[in-house]
Formats: structure tokens, sequence, C-alpha cells
């Protein structure tokens, strides 16, 4: 399937900035499931952009740019053609052995509540792949998916007391499970192109099976991506993995509007945002 992305975000500041900075994670790299046809990024002012890898292999552009500013304009637009793997996300750049996503975070920290609906998931199931499979069906059932604005910075272990929450928040449950289970999971940050998905920006996680590498699971969807999914970056949690996170001297408040477009190159579908 080719799939064309569109995001546009605008900063605007409350009194002319002095500077600003950005970083951001906006760029897809090929892998089994995708295949990055062009894509690039435009900037409404004149500034340094430099493109390097992170710690992660995700591909990430640094902005600097000179006030004073009363709006910074940053467009990402390009196409993917993307394949079904039944999530398997094999040919991507890894970094790390798979136990460093075993790490907790703040964010994805797994209280007694989540260890217990953890166990409770999966006590039938014997082989890693089916217990994932068992997790994210049971987190579907249980979660009730938040359309709007994400929750921000939000601990795992409070979503799951209110079992309702964005994607974003959603993929954090579902990490926490996996890895209370001994199971290294991470964050991913993406589009999705689905009439149900009430926003084209989207999140999931990609949890660890011997033998067959990284799988993706969508706790909002309760199965594995598939050809309708553009992957951008991964991460321990949405910290490491978010679009864009910015910076500015003066200034004072800051607000920022994202428009996002994700469409079949053939017209065929579309998901906005």
């Amino acid at each position: 399937m080719h799939i064309r992305v569109r995001r546009e975000t605008i900063y605007r500041y409350a009194e002319p900035a002095k500077a600003a900075i950005q970083k951001l994670a906006l760029t897809p790299r090929n892998y089994d499931g995708q295949h990055v046809l062009d894509w690039r990024i435009d900037v409404d002012r004149d500034c340094r952009l430099r493109a390097c890898e992170d710690a992660f292999g995700n591909v990430v552009h640094s902005i600097y740019v000179e006030g004073p500013l009363e709006a910074l304009t940053t467009v990402v637009e390009g196409a993917v053609e993307t394949f079904d793997t039944a999530g398997v996300a094999r040919g991507a750049i890894e970094r790390f052995p798979p136990e460093l996503y075993l790490r907790e975070t703040p964010l994805t920290e797994a209280d007694h509540a989540i260890c217990d609906f953890a166990l409770a998931a999966t006590d039938r199931e014997k082989e890693t792949l089916a217990k994932l499979h068992a997790l994210v069906g049971a987190q579907h059932e249980a979660f009730v998916v938040a359309e709007g604005p994400t929750s921000g910075a939000v601990a795992a272990s409070d979503i799951f007391a209110r079992r309702r929450g964005s994607a974003q928040d959603a993929a954090h449950v579902f990490i926490a499970s996996a890895r209370s289970l001994e199971i290294p999971a991470r964050y991913v940050s993406g589009y999705a192109l689905r009439a149900d998905a009430g926003a084209a920006v989207h999140a999931w996680a990609e949890a660890h099976v011997a033998g067959l590498g990284w799988v993706g699971f969508d706790p909002t969807r309760g199965a594995s991506p598939d050809e309708s999914y553009v992957r951008v970056a991964v991460a321990l949690d949405h910290l490491g993995a978010a679009p864009i996170r910015a910076a500015h001297s003066g200034g004072g408040d800051e607000t920022a509007e994202v428009r996002v477009s994700v469409a079949r190159a053939q017209g065929q579908s579309q998901s906005q945002s």
C-alpha cells in the first residue's frame, strides 16, 4: 500500500521569542514492513537543520532558529510503501539487545494492578507469542480509547486505574504489562490509516519474541499492525520517541497546533486529525 503523510506543526509564542530549538523524530526508516519513497522537512524560517541518528537508531533532525519569533511552522511530508508482515519488524536497525527494553521508566512502571492483570490475561498460555496476543486482546477489551489530545506524560499505573486513555497511554500500559512478564517491550510512534482510528497520529508497542524478533501490538485495535501503519520511531516510552521536543528562549508561553493527514496514494481511504 502507498501511504502519503503530511504533518504541519505551528508553534506560537505569547511574546516574540529570542530563539527556538526543536528535536524532530518525524522521519521513517526502511525495514521489511515499509519502504520510504520520498520524504522532506520544510521550516518557514532560515535555520540550521541537522540530521543524525539517536541511540535507538531513529532518524532525528535538530532545528535551531534565531528570533525574534512570533511563530514557527514545520511541515513534514512524504510517501511510504507499506507491507503486511503480520506485525513482525524485521530489517529494522537495532542498537541494543532486547534485554534493554525490560528497563522500566516512570511512564511504564507496572504496579500490582498491572502485574495482576497481565498474569490473569496470560495464565493459560505457555508460549511468549501466545501470551502477547492474549494480553493485547485482554487490554483491548478492558481499555476505552479516548479521542482527542493525548493525556500527556501520565504513568501507566494511573492510566490503567482509569481504564481509559489515548493510543499513547494504551501503549504504555501494554509495555508495562509485558515487562512485568519479563518480556522486552518498547514504544512505537507513527501513523495509522484507519477509518476507526480517530486520529492519523498513532502509537503502539513492540515486544520481543525469541526466534521471531520484534512484533508489533496495537492495544487500541487488539491486534498487530498491518500495511495501514507507518512506523517512525521507537524508544523505551513516549518521551524517547516523541515526534517533536521543543524549547525556546523568551517569548513567554507557547501553544502548538498540529495538522496531520494520512491518505492512501490513490485516494481510496483517508484519516485526518
